[in-house]
């Protein structure tokens, strides 16, 4: 078990390095045909897909700090991409939402990720591609949930 822990942590911090590079995200939005500062495309993604967010969520998912990240939804709402609403139960919190634009520009993204990983796994089979589908989803949503008790530790 030691050995494959270490093998694992290896592959993630090898993901990480390749997913934090520019190019991909570059190619990406090329791909795409979209023109956003790639800083951004990560956040209207998570809007689109788990919306609305309170800022302070969206924050804690990307891994980013509330400041910056409330920045940056600052801007995607200046082009139109994402709006703003006060949360039903907490007046105090803003909520994230997707608009019309913003959804056909994450339509546009999904087509071109799509395209990219199937280039990605031409030499898998389907079967692979299914278990790995299966396999990271497990962990990413373990990996969430230890994520939240350690910080409700801390606190």
């Amino acid at each position: 078990m030691k050995r494959d822990l270490l093998q694992l942590r290896e592959a993630l911090l090898d993901l990480t390095g390749v997913l934090n590079r520019p190019q991909p995200d570059t190619a990406l939005l090329a791909l795409a045909g979209v023109n956003l500062d790639r800083a951004l495309f990560p956040l209207l993604v998570r809007v689109e897909r788990r919306g609305p967010l309170a800022i302070g969520e969206l924050a804690e998912l990307s891994g980013r700090d509330y400041s910056t990240v409330s920045r940056q939804i600052s801007k995607l709402e200046s082009l139109g991409l994402v709006g703003r609403r006060v949360d039903a139960k907490d007046a105090r919190v803003s909520n994230a939402l997707i608009t019309d634009k913003g959804r056909s520009m994450t339509k546009a993204l999904d087509r071109a990720r799509e395209k990219l990983m199937a280039r990605l796994l031409e030499h898998w089979d389907r079967r692979e591609v299914s278990e790995l589908a299966r396999l990271l989803r497990k962990f990413a949503d373990d990996a969430l949930r230890f994520a939240s008790a350690v910080r409700s530790d801390s606190t």
